[in-house]
């Protein structure tokens, strides 16, 4: 599970490098059929799953006002696409702080459930309801699935964003 806790810190730093280098203007304009997502509105929609996966390990929500009905999605098949407005966006610094503080909440109280199984109470390994409980079945596997494969997938859609722009790889700065 170190290993979950570590990837989910290294894509808080690919979010990082991916935007670092863009212009207001940028982070919200699309880049095409199929790029929908704009950097301020992934990034946004990260926080969301933070705060949604921060709710899954025990916490309350906690995110600014507005921001659910901003960046929440209910999955693929959701027909709704990013407003194109950059005034409907909170700034990118103000985005990432959020996310920073999100991982730190996500971070901490995942640490706490694992201590508790190693103290033998049944914590992440219980049966939970979700749209992939078929193939991952129990609390730990879907913590995992959204600190992890979540956000690369959608750091990856912002990865392939940078390219159809013209603009460099970001893994060079991390």
């Amino acid at each position: 599970m170190e290993s979950a806790i570590k990837l989910y810190a290294w894509n808080l730093q690919y979010a990082q490098a991916l935007v670092s280098d863009l212009s207001a203007e940028q982070c919200t304009e699309s880049s095409g059929p199929g790029l929908e997502n704009h950097p301020a509105w992934t990034i946004g929609h990260l926080v969301a799953g933070s705060d949604m996966l921060a709710e899954d390990l025990g916490l309350e929500r906690d995110l600014p006002e507005g921001w659910r009905q901003l960046f929440e999605r209910r999955g693929p098949g959701d027909p709704r696409l990013p407003d194109p407005q950059r005034e409907s966006y909170p700034p990118m610094d103000a985005l990432l702080a959020e996310l920073e503080r999100q991982h730190i909440r996500v971070e901490r109280v995942w640490r706490e459930r694992l201590t508790e199984e190693k103290k033998g109470n049944v914590v992440l390994n219980v049966p939970t309801k979700w749209r992939f409980d078929s193939v991952l079945p129990t609390l730990g596997d879907a913590v995992v699935f959204f600190a992890v494969s979540h956000e690369a997938m959608h750091l990856g859609q912002l990865a392939a964003w940078r390219r159809a722009r013209g603009l460099p790889s970001a893994l060079n700065s991390i």
